[in-house]
């Protein structure tokens, strides 16, 4: 998905004056031909191990595969990217959240449950919140070229509203999820308290770069803690 992002996005002008880590096609590192063809090899790639997957579980895993790489794909590619129109949070959250979690679920099981749906959303408010970040960061350019992404929708101080309930969420999910071992989790509140304060505060653009980091590694520690303690 990064690939086909950074393709589209780098075609298209919209990271000509992004504040950032550094994309390939915009800054001429590669050639957009290039980074597009990676993209097609790295989707190549996991449709093979779909398919795979899909022979040794369900073969329903073939049509989740396909709509997550139309989504991947639809993101900021074709015609009419709904990246650009707000929806882009929404499809992190469904994919990297409810698809990867209950979909792994399901392959292992063939079943699904309410649990695994409750466990689902920490990943996909935690994959929101990467995102929600990085829009925020760019909400003044990408009002500028016209992408109306979620944070150019609602606002400076909706989308810092938004951020902070994404991270709140995946606490209370985490919580819902069926066991009490799960208040482990509250572990990463030194992590996450200080970044939801600065956010509020009113961090931006340059600011906001070493915060996305920090929402990363929030990401990868609740990650870790929330399987522990499912696993205890």
């Amino acid at each position: 998905m990064n690939f086909s992002n950074d393709y589209s996005d780098g075609i298209r002008g919209t990271d000509d004056n992004r504040v950032g880590p550094i994309r390939i096609t915009a800054s001429k590192l590669a050639s957009a031909e290039s980074v597009k063809r990676a993209a097609i090899i790295s989707f190549a790639l996991a449709s093979l191990a779909g398919l795979i997957l899909a022979y040794l579980s369900s073969y329903w895993i073939i049509a989740i595969g396909v709509a997550a790489i139309a989504a991947a794909w639809g993101y900021t590619g074709g015609k009419n990217p709904y990246g650009y129109k707000g929806l882009g949070e929404m499809s992190v959250f469904v994919f990297f959240g409810v698809v990867a979690t209950m979909g792994t679920y399901y392959v292992q099981t063939l079943d699904i449950t309410w649990n695994a749906f409750a466990a689902s959303v920490p990943m996909g408010s935690l994959s929101c919140a990467l995102l929600a970040i990085n829009n925020l960061r760019d909400r003044e350019q990408d009002q500028l070229v016209g992408k109306r992404t979620l944070a150019v929708r609602i606002g400076d101080r909706g989308s810092r509203v938004f951020f902070v309930s994404l991270i709140a969420s995946a606490y209370i999910f985490a919580f819902l999820a069926g066991s009490a071992w799960t208040l482990l989790t509250l572990l990463t509140l030194p992590l996450s308290l200080p970044l939801a304060r600065t956010v509020l505060k009113g961090a931006s653009r340059a600011e906001l770069v070493p915060l996305l980091g920090a929402t990363g590694k929030l990401q990868l520690a609740f990650a870790i803690i929330f399987a522990a303690s499912l696993a205890l």
